[in-house]
């Protein structure tokens, strides 16, 4: 819910910024230039700080996809990362990755010979 809220606020100060400076005032140039820099450091702020914030501390909304051919195992959050641990049953080999704010130093921990107990399909 308040990533939906996060968004209405950044549409509700780029039509703003329209009503304002287009409308009023008559500059149609400073209107898209101020509406591109609401919407770029809009975008660029939910991605790179608020997304897992807004998930980890006000249930916000945020989607992963589990590889092809893994299996998902568990995910738990250190700090404000997410780490997400996934089977890969071709390789025997359980792959935890870090999820970071803006993907930028994410890591990764190969575990070779995992074996987990999983039950049988």
């Amino acid at each position: 819910m308040i990533t939906y809220l996060y968004w209405a606020l950044v549409a509700a100060l780029s039509l703003v910024a329209l009503y304002v400076l287009a409308i009023k005032l008559g500059q149609f140039k400073a209107a898209a230039v101020a509406i591109t820099s609401i919407l770029l450091l809009g975008s660029l702020a939910y991605f790179f700080h608020f997304q897992q914030v807004f998930v980890k501390q006000w249930g916000g909304v945020m989607t992963l996809s589990v590889p092809d051919g893994q299996l998902h195992m568990g995910a738990t959050w250190k700090g404000d990362h997410l780490w997400i641990e996934n089977y890969d049953p071709k390789t025997n080999v359980c792959h935890f990755r870090e999820y970071s704010k803006g993907s930028l130093l994410e890591g990764k921990v190969l575990i070779k010979n995992c074996n987990p107990l999983l039950p049988k399909q």
